[in-house]
């Protein structure tokens, strides 16, 4: 039995390279981006106007001039124009301005924006406030943010919505992304049946499968499902044939020292090699981790279903993170709220509700539940709270990883 930073470290040095592919910008969400995004063009392409209000040549400000005859308009998608019409004589006026927009692209002609609060508009003739104008104001220059071929997003980026608009903006209706492993999840045991079916009084339907398949979702994932009858025979030939078809492969139960539980004997027989089998935490002692092949990576999972959960959590999707490049992600940390104490030399993954408060302290409060097979008690947590198996005592206040699976708390 080994530790649990032991087994981080044997799952994570383990993290597999499955390739690259390319996907539309739009089917890109919550993928890793495997390559550089430049712009192809500078950023922003043109010297672009940044409020309302009217556009002038700093020059006649200077020059002590307040009153400015509106001789054009130009809304954000015009061409800009070359010049500025001279103003008509009947204003006797001798200075232009140009009417101009949010987004707009400034003419070379003029080279200040003036917004319309700092504006009183007459009849086409805009007259400058108290406020002072300053050369060059409210105008976002050509190439001030990217110029053109530099970098505007490096690969190695999760792309959210953020992302995507920045790929967008530059042209790029596909991108290169890192590619998703061919992923089973497989469950066992004679005494589960599935979710549409009535369970006779010494059955209960399956639900750690459907549980993984929705967090694998979160990552873009389509796993398929396999559920194995308790037949040693059965169990030897299916584990086999799945290591053709799939990289990971992903079971639940079968796992702990039963006389039905064929799981481990099935994966040596089929040329897994085991990493190791057991692990000093409660929940999820009986985890089990292998290899196979060049890429190919076996989790075996406690078929409790809050071992399950703890283990996909703690090890799985760790492990899937760095195998798809996602940038790492520093430990979270929160203050226990109230002293308690375990005695077992194991590493105690407790059930908490976070709070955060008015000094954005994180706080975790313990959860009663009924063990590693109250699954309906996680309904009500937030999180797993890791208490290292050094200690007995655990006092209010002190400072523990946390692990969050709450999406208030992700």
């Amino acid at each position: 039995m080994i530790t649990v930073a032991e087994a981080e470290h044997i799952i994570l040095s383990q993290a597999k390279d499955y390739g690259l592919e390319q996907l539309s910008f739009q089917d890109a969400q919550g993928r890793v981006l495997a390559e550089n995004i430049l712009a192809d063009r500078d950023f922003p392409p043109f010297n672009r106007v940044t409020m309302d209000g009217i556009a002038i040549r700093f020059a006649d400000y200077a020059a002590g001039c307040r009153k400015f005859q509106i001789v054009a308009t130009q809304a954000a998608g015009d061409a800009p124009p070359t010049e500025l019409p001279i103003p008509h004589s009947a204003f006797r006026i001798p200075h232009s301005a140009l009417e101009i927009m949010t987004g707009a692209a400034l003419s070379s002609a003029v080279d200040t924006v003036i917004p319309y609060e700092h504006l009183q508009m007459v009849d086409g003739v805009a007259r400058v406030g108290d406020t002072p104008v300053k050369p060059g104001q409210n105008v976002h220059t050509q190439g001030r943010d990217r110029r053109r071929g530099e970098v505007v997003m490096p690969a190695g980026q999760l792309l959210g919505p953020t992302q995507l608009s920045v790929a967008a903006s530059v042209g790029r209706s596909t991108l290169v992304v890192k590619k998703l492993p061919r992923v089973v999840i497989v469950s066992s045991g004679d005494e589960l049946v599935d979710v549409d079916q009535a369970p006779l009084p010494y059955q209960i339907r399956r639900s750690n499968n459907y549980v993984i398949q929705a967090v694998l979702r979160h990552y873009g994932l389509q796993a398929e499902m396999q559920h194995l009858p308790d037949d040693p025979e059965v169990i030897r030939r299916e584990v086999a044939l799945l290591q053709l078809y799939f990289d990971v492969i992903l079971l639940s139960g079968g796992v702990s020292m039963g006389k039905f539980d064929y799981i481990p004997q099935a994966l040596e027989a089929t040329g897994v090699q085991m990493l190791f089998h057991k692990v000093r935490q409660r929940p999820g002692k009986p985890f089990w981790f292998g290899v196979f092949g060049e890429k190919g990576v076996v989790f075996a999972l406690p078929g409790n279903p809050v071992s399950t959960f703890l283990c996909l959590h703690r090890y799985v999707l760790p492990w899937l993170e760095r195998s798809l490049g996602f940038p790492p992600a520093p430990p979270r940390f929160a203050m226990l709220e109230k002293s308690i104490r375990f005695e077992a030399p194991l590493v105690y993954f407790m059930q908490v509700k976070l709070k955060q408060d008015e000094q954005a302290r994180v706080w975790a409060e313990p959860l009663e539940g009924g063990g590693s097979g109250d699954f309906a008690n996680l309904l009500a947590a937030d999180a797993f709270l890791e208490l290292p198996q050094e200690q007995t005592d655990f006092a209010a206040g002190e400072v523990f990883r946390v692990l969050p699976f709450s999406p208030a708390f992700l």
